[in-house]
Protein backbone atom coordinates (compact mmCIF):
# COMPACT_ATOMS: atom_id res chain seq x y z
CA UNK A 1 0.00 0.00 0.00
CA UNK A 2 1.34 3.43 -0.90
CA UNK A 3 1.96 6.07 1.80
CA UNK A 4 -1.00 8.12 0.55
CA UNK A 5 -3.21 5.03 0.71
CA UNK A 6 -2.12 4.44 4.32
CA UNK A 7 -3.15 7.99 5.20
CA UNK A 8 -6.47 7.64 3.34
CA UNK A 9 -7.15 4.37 5.17
CA UNK A 10 -6.87 5.95 8.63
CA UNK A 11 -10.43 7.39 8.70
CA UNK A 12 -11.82 4.08 7.44
CA UNK A 13 -10.03 2.15 10.17
CA UNK A 14 -11.15 4.68 12.78
CA UNK A 15 -14.75 4.27 11.58
CA UNK A 16 -14.50 0.48 11.80
CA UNK A 17 -13.03 0.68 15.29
CA UNK A 18 -15.14 3.45 16.84
CA UNK A 19 -18.41 3.95 14.95
CA UNK A 20 -19.21 0.71 13.20
CA UNK A 21 -20.15 -1.18 16.40
CA UNK A 22 -22.67 1.57 17.25
CA UNK A 23 -24.12 2.07 13.76
CA UNK A 24 -24.97 -1.57 13.19
CA UNK A 25 -24.79 -3.82 10.18
CA UNK A 26 -27.24 -2.49 7.62
CA UNK A 27 -24.98 -2.33 4.59
CA UNK A 28 -26.71 -2.71 1.24
CA UNK A 29 -23.64 -4.00 -0.56
CA UNK A 30 -21.32 -6.94 -0.21
CA UNK A 31 -18.47 -6.37 0.71
CA UNK A 32 -19.29 -3.58 3.12
CA UNK A 33 -18.27 -0.05 2.21
CA UNK A 34 -15.42 -0.02 4.73
CA UNK A 35 -14.04 -3.34 3.49
CA UNK A 36 -14.42 -2.08 -0.09
CA UNK A 37 -12.52 1.09 0.82
CA UNK A 38 -9.59 -0.76 2.36
CA UNK A 39 -9.37 -3.18 -0.57
CA UNK A 40 -9.62 -0.36 -3.15
CA UNK A 41 -6.88 1.60 -1.40
CA UNK A 42 -4.66 -1.47 -1.24
CA UNK A 43 -5.17 -2.42 -4.89
CA UNK A 44 -5.32 0.98 -6.57
CA UNK A 45 -3.37 3.32 -4.29
CA UNK A 46 -4.39 6.56 -2.65
CA UNK A 47 -5.89 8.59 -5.49
CA UNK A 48 -7.81 6.03 -7.52
CA UNK A 49 -8.72 4.04 -4.40
CA UNK A 50 -10.16 7.17 -2.79
CA UNK A 51 -12.12 7.93 -5.95
CA UNK A 52 -13.55 4.40 -6.06
CA UNK A 53 -14.44 4.59 -2.36
CA UNK A 54 -16.17 7.95 -2.74
CA UNK A 55 -18.20 6.74 -5.71
CA UNK A 56 -19.24 3.63 -3.79
CA UNK A 57 -20.31 5.62 -0.73
CA UNK A 58 -22.32 7.95 -2.98
CA UNK A 59 -24.22 4.93 -4.34
CA UNK A 60 -25.17 3.88 -0.82
CA UNK A 61 -28.60 5.48 -0.43
CA UNK A 62 -32.20 4.15 -0.38
CA UNK A 63 -32.62 4.48 -4.15
CA UNK A 64 -29.15 3.13 -4.96
CA UNK A 65 -28.20 -0.40 -5.80
CA UNK A 66 -27.52 -3.37 -3.60
CA UNK A 67 -25.89 -6.76 -3.80
CA UNK A 68 -22.40 -7.91 -4.72
CA UNK A 69 -20.15 -5.05 -5.82
CA UNK A 70 -16.46 -6.03 -5.85
CA UNK A 71 -13.51 -3.71 -6.29
CA UNK A 72 -12.54 -3.63 -9.98
CA UNK A 73 -9.19 -5.23 -10.78
CA UNK A 74 -6.23 -2.94 -11.17
CA UNK A 75 -4.58 -2.49 -14.52
CA UNK A 76 -1.64 -4.60 -13.37
CA UNK A 77 -3.81 -7.55 -12.21
CA UNK A 78 -4.00 -10.16 -14.92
Amino acid sequence: MSPLAHIAALPVRAYRLLLSPWVGHGCRFQPTCSAYALEALERHGGLRGSWLTASRVCRCHPWGGEGYDPVPPSRTDC
